[in-house]
């Protein structure tokens, strides 16, 4: 085989590769969870605004001290959104007792470490948010506690990006 030639299949491949990975990173998530009050949440429902899908659990202290500001923020803008995911193995009777004494403004959804959603995969820790753009791309990744400053920083940018 020629160099030529050779070199032409390596360019070809390493760009299908790149589009591949564009493509990936421009994707859209899908997130349809039950929440524990019943209801539903679909991030889809949600485009025109910015969500907060937050993956936190009732033994993490970080998590603990961030759900009283996502709530507040969430409270506080009509252009914002929220889910909280409990993730890990406890029953829910113990994360509805854990809710009663630390209520949110914002639905949440029992996620089991066996089955996390499949467009956000399981945390490599916790907190882990995503802040999702109005047109359902994902903005920002956080990975530890963020804090109001934390989303109207990412808000901002993201704004910006769009105009």
């Amino acid at each position: 085989m020629k160099r030529s030639t050779l070199r032409l299949g390596i360019a070809l491949a390493t760009l299908l590769f790149a589009a591949g990975a564009l493509a990936a990173a421009a994707k859209i998530p899908v997130l349809k969870v039950a929440t524990l009050d019943g209801g539903t949440f679909d991030l889809t429902a949600h485009r025109g605004k910015w969500v907060i899908v937050n993956f936190w659990a009732t033994w993490c202290s970080p998590c603990i001290k961030e759900m009283p500001d996502i709530s507040r923020f969430v409270a506080s803008r009509d252009d914002v959104s929220a889910i909280g995911l409990a993730f890990g193995d406890e029953e829910i009777p113990d994360i509805v007792a854990f809710l009663a004494k630390h209520p949110v403004k914002y639905p949440i959804a029992n996620v089991p470490i066996a089955e996390p959603p499949k467009d956000f995969g399981a945390p490599k820790g916790l907190p882990t948010t995503y802040l999702i753009a109005p047109d359902g791309s994902i903005a920002k990744k956080f990975t530890g506690p963020v804090t109001t400053a934390d989303l109207e920083k990412a808000i901002a940018a993201g704004a910006s990006k769009k105009t």
